[in-house]
């Protein structure tokens, strides 16, 4: 069970950090609410939170679970058979579990503020098409989310093989997720983890929620393209 306990509580840390620095600081706080109030911390900013929010707890869970936080990953690693369907299932609903919490805690924060909305696709929800940031078609938004999740995957399996470099894993795979997060956020908002995006979307409703199929989906259709070709071309073989 403490595997289970530690992805719910890197999921939870995830969703919280990368979409509350979305929320929270990622646009200017108007005049009128703070006078003399700085730009808010953009594209760069955002990604940087999510990608620094995997490396904490990388270092943090990954000895109690591999801190896999994303269902995509899990689901990757039964394909290429580094973990039983029992804690697939496990892992799974844990991550499903803290995303929620974590998209709970921030709706709480941001009903104390002035004027509080639900937006369209509130709480850092992602999506795509007219009225989400660059109005991408589900194509687009397919397409990036299946590729980069591909090369999210492919880095993760060769960083933690036995040709990888274990003291500095979790910093590339966090710095892998920031640059995924600055070709992304335009398109999707950037998921590549289907419990980052279920979570907010719950709380969302609407537009989000009807679009979370292809942030369950897309995700995993390339997670599994890259445990295939990880564990059919690149996997080292024991001599």
């Amino acid at each position: 069970m403490k595997k289970y306990f530690a992805e719910a509580i890197g999921t939870f840390s995830l969703v919280l950090f990368g979409c509350g620095a979305a929320v929270v600081s990622g646009k200017t706080i108007p005049d009128t609410v703070l006078a003399g109030a700085p730009a808010g911390i953009g594209v760069l900013g955002i990604a940087l939170a999510f990608g620094l929010a995997v490396v904490v707890m990388c270092y943090a869970i990954g000895p109690i679970s591999g801190c896999h936080i994303n269902p995509a990953i899990t689901i990757s690693m039964l394909v290429a058979g580094k973990i039983s369907v029992k804690d697939t299932v496990g892992y799974v609903i844990a991550q499903l579990a803290g995303a929620t919490l974590g998209a709970a805690v921030l709706y709480a924060f941001q009903k104390g503020g002035p004027n509080f909305t639900m937006d369209e696709w509130a709480l850092g929800s992602n999506g795509w098409g007219p009225g989400y940031l660059g109005s991408y078609s589900t194509t687009s938004a397919f397409l990036t989310e299946s590729v980069l999740t591909f090369l999210f995957l492919f880095v993760i399996f060769g960083t933690t093989s036995k040709l990888g470099s274990s003291p500095m894993t979790g910093l590339a795979i966090g710095l892998t997720l920031v640059l995924i997060h600055l070709v992304a956020i335009p398109i999707t908002g950037t998921s590549v983890n289907p419990a980052r995006s279920f979570g907010p979307a719950l709380f969302a409703g609407g537009k989000a929620l009807q679009q979370l199929w292809l942030f369950l989906i897309a995700p995993v259709v390339g997670g599994i393209a890259a445990a295939l070709l990880w564990h059919g071309v690149f996997e080292p073989k024991n001599k």
